[in-house]
């Protein structure tokens, strides 16, 4: 071999040798390191997981006493009258339990008129929704059917048609149902005085006049004027104090609170 043939030689053997020594330094696989890596996948928490330590979701407020719906929405003061709304009493509904219900308190004057009221202490819905006013040994008394949202009816034959309705339903007389004379009197016994209820204005209340004759228990009250309070009739004396009315029927109101001598307004 001649002097150009072995320089040709060596030229392409050491081209060889490089190129053997550069793919021994590429990384396994054959990728070069300079090459971007696949960013690592992110796993986001299910959206209503609670991070640890976080407070809770607040849960669903359910009654206190246990009751359904349904019978948290009898709890309270109701009107019972008849049909004529000339008779009137109250009930209260109570969630104090009692046999075969709750407990429930009825006006002392309801039983002078609507007898049958004399034995009630308790009340329960039944599965149809139906009212059953109870006695003391859990039996029914009376039942009442719903026929809108706050008014039950119910009859016996004896007194008739019933009408049960929250307070707040109830018709609310007003200061011009009440004009007129009115009697005072205690008990069962005799009139005693005659008030007259004007409309004429008297500060924040109406005018009243005491008729000649009157008794000197209804004098040393005084009484100088009155109005209607959310259905209740107030009557005011000239020395700051009041008495206060509820209605019993439409010809009679009884003072509040009640007494073993109650006394009355009697419409003249």
């Amino acid at each position: 071999m001649n002097s150009r043939g072995a320089i040709i030689a060596g030229a392409v053997a050491a081209s060889l040798w490089g190129g053997a020594s550069f793919a021994q330094n590429l990384p396994s696989g054959g990728q070069n390191e300079s090459q971007p890596q696949a960013a690592p996948v992110q796993t986001n928490p299910a959206p209503n997981a609670a991070a640890p330590g976080a407070p809770q979701p607040p849960q669903s407020a359910k009654p206190q006493n246990g009751l359904s719906d349904a019978a948290n929405a009898m709890i309270g003061t109701w009107e019972f009258s008849n049909a004529d709304h000339d008779r009137i009493c109250h009930f209260t509904f109570r969630a104090d339990a009692a046999t075969g219900g709750y407990k429930l308190d009825v006006d002392k004057n309801c039983p002078n008129l609507f007898p049958s009221t004399v034995n009630i202490v308790g009340w329960s819905l039944d599965n149809y929704g139906d009212l059953r006013l109870l006695d003391a040994d859990g039996k029914e008394v009376v039942e009442l059917s719903e026929v809108e949202g706050g008014m039950y009816d119910g009859f016996t034959p004896e007194e008739g048609r019933y009408i049960l309705q929250t307070a707040a339903a109830a018709p609310t007389l007003t200061a011009a149902d009440m004009l007129g004379d009115w009697a005072v009197a205690r008990g069962a016994g005799k009139p005693i005085c005659v008030l007259t209820l004007t409309n004429n204005p008297a500060g924040d209340a109406l005018a009243l006049t005491v008729k000649p004759g009157c008794d000197a228990f209804v004098m040393a009250f005084a009484p100088s004027a009155w109005r209607m309070d959310e259905g209740a009739l107030v009557l005011y004396s000239a020395h700051g104090r009041n008495w206060q009315f509820e209605q019993n029927d439409a010809k009679t109101w009884q003072r509040v609170p009640q007494t073993p001598n109650p006394i009355l307004l009697l419409r003249q």
